[in-house]
């Protein structure tokens, strides 16, 4: 089915009414978008908060929708017609359309994240990870992710327990178990995710040597390390559910923590373990630390 996009700046008009404007006009979908790339840094829980410039990009069906659409859109925002971008969109499957630009990565010495579209690498040391992420977050791509991978192929011992708590698409337990960890057990609050992990482990032939837990109570208490790529307060939430989970001189690493933010989560990890940035990557800060005997 083609589609009719209409797009707008909606330069301070309320975003709410717009999108039910749209809704009741028979849109098919509707997105707020910024404008002019303001950042906004997690949100509480059930806040929306939006761009101080937004952008409302709306979807209708191309065959029943047409120049009506444009004016209904103009009308409701009190614009003119030549005010909003009008694009006629060929279906596609959308979620998968960015996977043309996701190519092989190396990580560290040895390892490699491949998609499932290209060759691995001729090298007899490279260690591989065949992935396609599903619907789930987690490629290589973003440079936390990139710094967790990096870590692994730095520190990991074969023959060591894992958590990664926020699997996502299984990128970091899979790369893990390529390594030579014993056992990993997953964890993600996205039912998507144990999707993915599952799938990329078995096409990875790791699916022995990971464990998909379905709530964060029975994961194990004697790991010997933690990876956790998520967000700066989520981890710090988390302190104290992860002190349960390492064994005395395990490793923690976490992930997923702006520069400025490094502090803040250094100091919620105080009381247990000292924390130290371990790299960073375009803004991006990875924490490491080994939790002491009498930790």
């Amino acid at each position: 089915m083609p589609y009719l996009s209409l797009s707008v700046d909606l330069e301070g008009r309320d975003p709410t009414a717009a999108e039910d404007a749209c809704f009741a006009a028979g849109a098919l979908a509707v997105t707020l978008t910024d404008a002019v790339d303001d950042a906004i840094l997690e949100p509480a829980p059930g806040e929306l908060r939006l761009w101080p410039r937004t952008v409302l990009q709306v979807l209708f069906d191309a065959d029943t929708a047409g120049s009506a659409a444009v004016l209904q859109l103009a009308t409701v925002l009190a614009l003119p017609t030549s005010a909003i971008r009008v694009e006629r969109i060929e279906d596609k499957v959308w979620e998968r359309e960015w996977l043309k630009d996701f190519h092989s990565m190396r990580f560290g010495r040895r390892l490699w994240i491949v998609p499932r579209h290209e060759e691995p690498p001729a090298q007899a040391e490279a260690v591989v990870v065949r992935l396609d992420p599903g619907l789930a977050f987690g490629t290589g791509t973003h440079p936390s992710t990139a710094l967790c991978l990096t870590w692994l192929d730095n520190h990991l011992l074969a023959g060591q327990r894992v958590i990664d708590y926020g699997c996502g698409s299984g990128v970091l337990a899979i790369a893990a178990a390529r390594l030579g960890a014993a056992q990993v057990d997953c964890y993600d609050i996205d039912p998507q995710a144990a999707i993915a992990t599952r799938d990329n482990a078995a096409d990875n032939a790791v699916a022995s040597q990971l464990v998909l837990h379905e709530t964060p109570q029975t994961l194990p208490r004697d790991a010997d390390v933690l990876v956790a790529n998520i967000i700066s307060g989520i981890l710090c939430e988390l302190q104290p559910h992860f002190r349960t989970l390492l064994r005395p001189g395990a490793r923690l690493v976490l992930a997923g923590i702006l520069e400025e933010q490094v502090a803040s989560v250094i100091e919620a990890y105080r009381p247990w373990i000292t924390l130290a940035p371990w790299a960073q990557r375009e803004g991006w800060s990875a924490l490491s630390g080994q939790r002491g005997a009498d930790a």
